[in-house]
């Protein structure tokens, strides 16, 4: 059948007899769901990762990213509880690196922040920091290259702004830190990833923020140390998660009270 606009109105109509006929709270639940899978759709077409696969939106489970005098809420900063959205990312440019640009900025800082699997393991909890530069090593030489801090063809990486010294890595990646951590991920007392970040380990770079909702799903988890999972959400997320539930469930029952008071007025 060609898709017209006919056709179109055909099958509304349709669709609206069927509706008509069905109980109320059943419309609703399926107009809920329909519309709640189209958001979704988008979000992941938006996204570019592959279905099924990885999900394109990820919970801030850390304060690693956090910053010192944020605004209250945090917003616009990336906080446990927080919503982010993972990109998928294809090739090295996709990322721009914080020593790469002093006019790009994500979540409070420069450059790029990325998801990935620590050593591309995927029994290991995803990381979520900032991609502070690129490191290329050439094993035909054994030296390295890194860019954006002037390094060329050396024998080890030194980079006394991030704390590494005569760092010798195994191959080609990103150096990576959370704003709110002193060492980088590749540093021994990070104990985090002592390899520079592989592209085939990243999941996304983050994207967008849906703040505070993201502690509902935390209050339900473990950390990794077995703890309750919502422990490091901060308290002002606690009071906007809670206004914020409020104000949305008080949406739809005003408007069921206007229709009272409007139906009753007419009678």
């Amino acid at each position: 059948m060609r898709i017209t606009a006919e056709n179109l109105r055909k099958i509304f109509s349709r669709c609206k007899k069927i509706a008509d006929k069905l109980p109320p709270v059943i419309v609703e639940f399926v107009s809920a769901v329909l519309i709640l899978g189209i958001v979704m759709g988008g979000i992941w077409i938006y996204s570019g990762q592959p279905f099924p696969g990885s999900p394109p939106l990820v919970v801030i489970e850390s304060g690693s990213m956090t910053h010192e005098n944020e605004p209250f809420g945090g917003l616009g900063t990336i906080d446990p509880g927080d919503i982010v959205l993972a990109k998928a990312v294809h090739t090295r440019g996709d990322v721009i690196t914080y020593a790469s640009t002093k006019s790009y900025r994500t979540y409070g800082n420069y450059g790029d922040v990325i998801i990935y699997k620590p050593l591309g393991r995927t029994d290991l909890t995803p990381i979520i920091h900032r991609a502070m530069c690129w490191v290329e090593y050439n094993a035909n030489t054994d030296t390295y290259t890194v860019e954006e801090y002037n390094i060329i063809n050396a024998t080890s990486i030194t980079i006394p702004e991030l704390h590494l010294y005569n760092y010798k890595p195994a191959h080609s990646g990103f150096i990576t830190k959370g704003d709110h951590n002193l060492y980088p991920d590749q540093h021994p007392d990070a104990q985090i990833c002592r390899e520079p970040i592989e592209v085939n380990w990243i999941i996304g770079k983050a994207q967008g923020e849906l703040p505070w909702f993201g502690s509902l799903k935390l209050m339900l988890s473990k950390n990794e140390e077995g703890g309750w999972g919502a422990s490091e959400v901060p308290g002002d997320s606690w009071t906007c998660l809670i206004i914020s539930i409020v104000i949305l469930l008080s949406i739809p029952l005003s408007l069921d009270i206007r229709d009272y008071l409007r139906e009753r007025k007419s009678k």
